[in-house]
């Protein structure tokens, strides 16, 4: 038989593999089945940040668990489906394993990609939103290589429980602060700043958790992607009809 025709691009972030809080199993089950439920039809998957809670990996090991998540994008590549990694604030050690092992690409942020006719920018978006110099060292922070190489040098025992339970804290205390605030929101004006410099169809973030569109001044649409902690919602372009769908997945 005839392989099929790709032409769909998925987006997807925020899905927070390993956050031990709003039900962590159904959402990893929600998030395989989506994988494995994607059509024959799709050319390209976008993950765009903070698909793990907390992801370090060390030259020997890497975090326990997402077996199923990590076997299904690799089916995916495996049958020569792109797939693209961004790192978020939360998953942003990744030293060659995810590579090498699934076969996805890392790319930096923001990147311009071509798809089509229509250029995307694309990013997690955490650096992007005017964030307090304090987020914004302790980032910088976690990249240098000096402390991934102190960090790598403690055993994982230790680091990963202080990891996960930190993540969990702030995640607790912060989700119900994170609203997308239109025109206003962050996002939105570097969006507006960046297309004065080249010319962009589509603008697609996530970190903020809650998802939402609009239109930039010279007519761009703008997305930001929803959290999967409560919800599984994703973004598909329709390549062959230059067409943007909201979708949602599977919540039982």
């Amino acid at each position: 038989m005839p392989s099929a025709e790709r032409y769909l691009h998925y987006f997807v972030s925020d899905v927070h593999l390993g956050l031990s809080a709003y039900d962590a199993d159904k959402r990893e089950e929600r998030f395989v089945r989506f994988l494995r439920g994607l059509p024959a039809e799709i050319k390209a998957l976008y993950l765009l940040g903070d698909i793990f809670d907390y992801w370090f990996e060390y030259k020997y090991v890497v975090p326990k668990g997402f077996t199923r998540v990590l076997g299904a994008i690799s089916q995916l590549t495996d049958n020569g489906i792109e797939v693209y990694f961004f790192r978020g604030n939360h998953d942003m050690w990744t030293f060659g394993y995810l590579e090498k092992e699934t076969g996805v690409r890392i790319l930096g942020e923001p990147s311009v990609v071509s798809i089509g006719e229509r250029k995307f920018c694309l990013a997690h978006g955490d650096e992007l939103t005017g964030a307090e110099k304090a987020h914004l060292m302790l980032k910088r922070l976690f990249r240098s290589p000096f402390l991934q190489k102190m960090l790598a040098g403690v055993h994982p025992r230790w680091i990963f429980p202080i990891a996960t339970k930190w993540s969990t804290t702030r995640k607790l205390s912060n989700y119900s602060l994170l609203e997308f605030k239109g025109v206003n929101e962050p996002l939105y004006k570097y969006a507006s700043d960046f297309e004065k410099a080249e010319k962009i169809d589509y603008f697609i973030f996530g970190h903020l958790h809650t998802p939402g569109n609009n239109r930039t001044p010279l007519g761009a649409g703008f997305y930001i992607l929803g959290a999967w902690i409560y919800g599984c919602e994703y973004l598909c372009y329709d390549e062959k009809e230059d067409e943007m769908r909201w979708g949602s997945g599977s919540e039982e």
